[in-house]
């Protein structure tokens, strides 16, 4: 099974990051997001990745273009400009990016993925959040129920302290820091797809959060594989500092390899 990471977006609302590299390259640890995300899929089978590039889509190439040989021990014989190589730390994992263009929307880099998703069942999420989601578990509900689409229901980490107070005055009956959500589930970003949900998808212009997955789960084929464990998106630069200080300290839920 194959995973599609959609990872051509701007990224504005980290820009202090994203104005010189896509967002997906941003770094927790001295490791890009993206390769945290691919590392989750990994541990749970899944080895081969198609990454929809757009914004800085070279920087993505580049990097695993150089991959194995940042991750190899060398010897070089600089009067005959040869290489040894010795071990490496390369992962056994199969990349292809494809550019899909800057502006194209989520549904628009999903259809022109198509040649190389092949007839296949297939996972897709977006390149810039980690979670400790059981993806293995995800796929086999996803074939369970028969759906057309799968997507992880999460409950987002609040933002913020939450006050209960007693009715009709100012006393503070009840006080939470940061709760984790109200209640309702969102979209989590961590997909399976059949590939007949890119008969859905019409044009570049299509989001693929809206009319493709609303048309699904009118038509009755979108399942929602319940995920109550941690997730995070990487949207701003504090959802980045939060990350990047979880990952120094080891209390990093979302590594699971």
């Amino acid at each position: 099974m194959k995973a599609v990471i959609l990872a051509g977006g701007y990224g504005t609302r980290i820009s202090e990051e994203s104005a010189v590299r896509p967002k997906p390259m941003v770094e927790i640890g001295d490791k890009p997001i993206l390769w945290h995300i691919m590392k989750l899929y990994a541990a749970n089978g899944v080895t081969e990745f198609v990454i929809a590039v757009g914004y800085r889509g070279y920087l993505i190439k580049e990097y695993f273009a150089n991959y194995y040989l940042h991750t190899t021990d060398i010897t070089v014989d600089l009067q005959t400009n040869t290489f040894t190589q010795h071990a490496s730390a390369a992962e056994p994992w199969r990349v292809t990016i494809v550019d899909t263009g800057d502006g194209t929307m989520t549904g628009g880099r999903l259809r022109r993925l198509r040649e190389f998703i092949e007839d296949d069942t297939f996972c897709l999420t977006y390149g810039d959040c980690v979670s400790d989601i059981d993806i293995a578990g995800e796929i086999a509900f996803h074939k369970e129920t028969g759906a057309g689409a799968t997507v992880a229901a999460v409950q987002p980490p609040g933002r913020f302290g939450a006050l209960s107070l007693r009715p009709g005055g100012t006393e503070v009956e009840h006080f939470m820091e940061k709760p984790s959500g109200d209640g309702g589930w969102v979209n989590g970003g961590f997909f399976v797809f059949e590939p007949s949900v890119l008969d859905y998808v019409e044009s570049d212009e299509t989001i693929l959060e809206r009319e493709p997955l609303e048309r699904l789960a009118t038509d009755g084929k979108l399942q929602a594989f319940k995920h109550t464990g941690f997730w995070h998106p990487m949207d701003t630069l504090r959802d980045r500092m939060v990350l990047e200080e979880r990952w120094a300290s080891g209390d990093a839920p979302w590594r699971v390899w």
